[in-house]
């Protein structure tokens, strides 16, 4: 994020990066390396060029030990051997000790490490560098069982493992297999006995084997090694004047994936490009470069770029018709991934091509993850059983945000929120960025412009509104700071490559970095927040944490150096990735300290696999371009499939100002993000909702009103996230996983469990679209009921005040049409269900309730409703989902008078309406009838009846007979 408003000393480092930041100016390429300026990447490359130029020829060097391999309570273990030279010219052996694992969650993984650095010295170095490989990336990003399956078996003959061939049946049945072949060394994986994924298919796999720093009498001695090791590169490198000291030498690890018959793949974020990923290898409409994961600083990113960005998740899902899988690469280093598509093979996958990948990470372990699926539901399920799943947010946290860099002062905040009651629009947290603080000192106010901030904070949380306040991993350095010293009386720092406080450049001037893989830290965090030391008024503050990648302005590729030294003497090479989401996570525990039997709110910049259970993430600095608008579509479903579906797009762009009509159609998509956020530069001009005057602020207000409408069911969908990990916004084929038309559409998405198919507006001047209906199910226009069917395009208008909505028959959606002021003032407003019939007159749906802010619905104090409407006797019944007990009784009491005030039944047979006038509706053994609408269905537009005030509550079991 390039900033305007900084303090003297930082203003000539960073005159570059604010030119970069000039509209029509982007040094993005200079800052940060491309493959062939990263030595690893560059090597395995040519390493994958070498073996794939002549495949019947490429002879790699690995090998299985045969006598080392062994298959025990589901793990096979064994030792990759690899021929070497060493540093006289003569020829060795690395041995790379790998355990098969079959987990009891369904899952594989395989870890390959290196025998030499497991703890044994190394000759001449400091012993900080005697330990292992990093091998705690899985640590952070997996939280499920790792126990071992004991029921998998081997099912091999005593021929095959002679041969070095493994037959392991495992998972559920046992209808998955992983065929180990020790020569040449590959994995596949089976289901239904049918290949799915292929682990080193065209024997990529490369680990580079520990070894002494070679000296110019070495090369004398046998110049051959020359043509092996590029001293410079391998042990020191520089790159935009900045140099890298790499005492360990070099440690990448790579391997190939295939993803046999799979076109298309997914995932990897973050990136601003297409959801299904694009070759890498060059050609039309492709990348010439690899899929970078490298956590980042990068301003007005661009888009249609596989360039790393903020967030690194090394999570890839390939689908095809009726089958998905996805694979995990638990590596926290950086990582660069090239995809290629072979030629179709006709005889084993018809027209359909194969996905071939290669995972590259500097340095650490190979550590993966496979998932067989068999559908996408399973995939995410057996990821987040891995991962864990992102808990429920508090309900407000999913209304409207309003934030920009910067309100100036209380009175500013707090005409700001005055203006939104002014305007009739809700909102539920206004946001504080960086210019709140006494000169970018966090846990500090700057006085004259807040000098009461508890009373301000008071103020707010009359109208039940939440303040978010920016705090970032950089600490000013300053004497009499107290935040800073403390962290260096209690050495919590991150350090130089020799032990030393490592200090940087960010928004204070010369900072330190708090080192939150060490547990000291994260208390010391967690003190921080005690309401005595920063702000005492605790009811409603929330966190945003931003740069932690982190961003250091005057770093190499505005980050930390490589050879920094973390907690534990990892480099931050090994653990680059996963600083953030160590960050985020000493600041949730903070505010679970703070505020205990609250459910924290945190947003994050920075993310690794497995940050979905902290908090919320966003896309980081976009502009206000219309093409940073159709992006955002894509990118959200790729946070989204890999777990982190608490996601959103600074609305309107970070950068620069909006045309009124981008403006609106921004608030229009951005009312189906899971977080929905409007945030601006301190240099674009105010835009608050009001600002643009009519019929503008209108046209914004019925988007931001829609959003709160729809908060019970979006609030029901992320309960579902919450356990078996399905996405808010869904691609399209997860609701028609066979058609494999619809797998490079990313303009639209599938919303929740309420069926909308929502296709946002994003070309300038767009008054029309067409949108794909990918099966033969009849969907309804969401605001006027207009029927479309059948497979394939629709032309739909979409004039300004209007985004294309159509809703799936057989779903009923749940909403409350009443306004307030914020989301937890709806908490005992009566609902309105919404029965979308499909093509056989039935429809079900579901609603989850709870307090919306407390974590007393871990211990069952919440309500789990399911609708159904049957066409068998047109009956609207509901029905408990969740067991009884005292809490779930104890919390159905706070709102036994909440009622269903209205029921929409769209599409139904006229001719089976029993009475013209009325319904009979029935509940605790009553019965009553209640009169009726009717709009018969013309001009292409569905019947809709509409029952009003039908007397039922939500809590307990009713029906309606229609």
């Amino acid at each position: 994020m390039v900033r305007a408003r900084l303090s003297g000393g930082i203003l000539c480092l960073l005159a570059i990066l604010i030119l970069m930041a000039a509209p029509g100016l982007s040094a993005k390429n200079y800052l940060f390396k491309t493959c062939e300026q990263s030595p690893f990447c560059r090597r395995n490359r040519e390493y994958a060029d070498r073996a794939t130029a002549a495949p019947a020829a490429w002879a790699p060097p690995y090998s299985v030990d045969l006598a080392t391999v062994s298959f025990e309570t589901g793990v096979l273990d064994g030792t990759i051997l690899k021929s070497v030279l060493d540093s006289r010219g003569e020829p060795t052996v690395a041995e790379l000790p790998f355990s098969l694992v079959f987990l009891e969650s369904g899952s594989a993984r395989l870890v390959v490490d290196e025998k030499r650095r497991l703890g044994s010295p190394i000759d001449g170095f400091p012993s900080r560098l005697t330990q292992r490989r990093y091998n705690e990336a899985s640590k952070w990003a997996v939280v499920g069982d790792m126990t071992p399956d004991i029921s998998a078996i081997d099912i091999s003959t005593d021929e095959e493992r002679s041969g070095g061939i493994y037959r392991i049946k495992y998972g559920p049945n046992h209808s998955f297999e992983a065929v180990f072949s020790a020569s040449p060394l590959q994995i596949k994986f089976l289901r239904d006995g049918e290949a799915h994924v292929i682990l080193n298919e065209r024997s990529l796999l490369n680990v580079d084997q520990w070894r002494p720093k070679p000296t110019v009498e070495n090369l004398a001695e046998d110049p051959s090694l020359a043509n092996e090791i590029d001293i410079k590169d391998m042990w020191e490198e520089d790159f935009g004047g900045k140099k890298d000291m790499k005492p360990k030498g070099p440690e990448a690890v790579a391997m190939d994936i295939t993803f046999p018959g799979y076109e298309h793949v997914f995932g990897i974020p973050e990136h601003a490009d297409k959801f299904s990923l694009r070759e890498t290898r060059g050609g039309e409409g492709n990348h010439n470069e690899p899929y970078r994961l490298f956590n980042v600083d990068i301003f007005e990113y661009d888009v249609n770029s596989p360039m790393a960005m903020y967030g690194a998740i090394p999570f890839m899902q390939a689908h095809r018709k009726g089958s998905s899988v996805a694979v995990l690469w638990a590596n926290a280093a950086e990582t660069w991934i090239d995809i290629v598509k072979t030629r179709p093979n006709p005889e084993a996958f018809g027209t359909r091509k194969s996905t071939q990948t290669h995972w590259i990470s500097e340095s650490g372990i190979i550590d993966v993850y496979v998932m067989l699926g068999p559908n996408s539901a399973s995939v995410y399920q057996q990821y987040g059983s891995l991962t864990g799943y992102a808990p429920l947010p508090p309900i407000y946290a999913l209304g409207y945000h309003q934030c920009r860099w910067n309100y100036n002062s209380e009175d500013d905040v707090l005409e700001v929120d005055a203006n939104f009651d002014k305007h009739e629009i809700p909102y539920d947290c206004i946001w504080l960025d960086i210019e709140y603080t006494e000169n970018k000192k966090y846990f500090t106010w700057m006085k004259p412009s807040f000098p009461n901030a508890e009373k301000m904070m008071q103020a707010l949380d009359k109208r039940k509104r939440k303040l978010v306040a920016i705090i970032d991993p950089h600490i000013k350095k300053e004497t009499g700071y107290k935040v800073y010293e403390g962290l260096v009386k209690n050495d919590l720092t991150t350090k130089t490559e020799n032990g030393k406080e490592y200090n940087g450049w960010c928004w204070p001037g010369e900072s330190a970095w708090i080192d939150t893989f060490n547990p000291k830290a994260i208390e010391y965090w967690k003190d921080q927040f005690k309401p005595g030391k920063f702000c005492g008024y605790e009811h409603n503050l929330l966190i945003w944490n931003d740069m932690n990648e982190p961003s250091v302005f005057n770093g190499p590729e505005v980050t930390a150096p490589r050879d920094n030294i973390h907690y534990g003497n990892w480099e931050e090479r090994d653990v680059h990735n996963v600083y953030g989401m160590t960050f985020i996570n000493a600041t949730v525990q903070a505010l679970a300290a703070r505020q205990p039997r609250q459910r924290p709110f945190v947003l994050t910049r920075a993310f690794f696999a497995g940050s979905q259970r902290l908090g919320a993430v966003w896309t980081g600095d976009n502009a206000a371009k219309w093409e940073y608008l159709d992006i955002a579509g894509p990118m959200l479903l790729s946070h989204s499939i890999a777990g982190f579906g608490f996601i959103g797009a600074d609305v309107g762009g970070f950068f620069g100002n909006p045309t009124t009509e981008l403006l609106v159609r921004w608030y229009q998509a951005g009312a189906f993000y899971p977080f929905f956020r409007g945030h601006a530069h301190i240099e674009s001009k105010r835009r608050e909702p009001w600002v643009f005057g009519e019929p503008y602020t209108s046209l914004i207000k019925s988007s931001i009103r829609l959003r709160y409408q729809l908060l019970p069911s979006l609030y029901t969908a992320f309960h579902r996230t919450s356990f078996d990990g399905m996405p808010i916004m869904r691609p399209m084929f997860l609701i028609a996983p066979d058609n494999e038309d619809i797998l490079d559409i990313d303009d639209q998405f599938f919303w929740g469990e309420t069926g909308l198919l929502v296709k946002p507006i994003v070309q300038q001047g767009a008054l029309s679209t067409e949108i794909y209906l990918p099966d033969d199910e009849v969907y309804y226009d969401y605001f006027d009921s207009t029927i479309y069917q059948g497979l394939g395009y629709h032309h739909i208008e979409a004039p300004l005040e209007k985004i294309p909505v159509l809703a799936r028959g057989g779903h009923i959606l749940v909403r409350r049409d009443r306004y307030r002021r914020s989301a937890t003032l709806m908490s005992h407003d009566p609902f309105t269900l919404v029965v979308h019939l499909d093509n056989a007159g039935n429809a079900a749906g579901v609603l989850y309730l709870d307090d919306g802010e407390t974590t007393a619905n871990i211990r069952g104090a919440y309500s789990h409703r399911f609708f159904m409407f049957s066409s068998q006797d047109n009956i609207l019944r509901s029905r408990s989902m969740q067991p009884s007990s005292v809490n779930s009784r104890s919390f159905e009491k706070t709102i036994d008078t909440v009622r269903i005030e209205k029921v929409l039944l769209v599409g139904f047979d006229m001719d089976k309406l029993k009475s013209a006038t009325s319904v009979e509706s029935f509940q605790d053994k009553k019965s009553w009838t209640t009169e009726i609408t009717v709009e018969v269905a013309a001009n292409g537009k569905a019947s809709v009846i509409t029952v009003r005030d039908p007397k039922v509550l939500v809590t307990g079991d009713w029906s309606i007979q229609f």
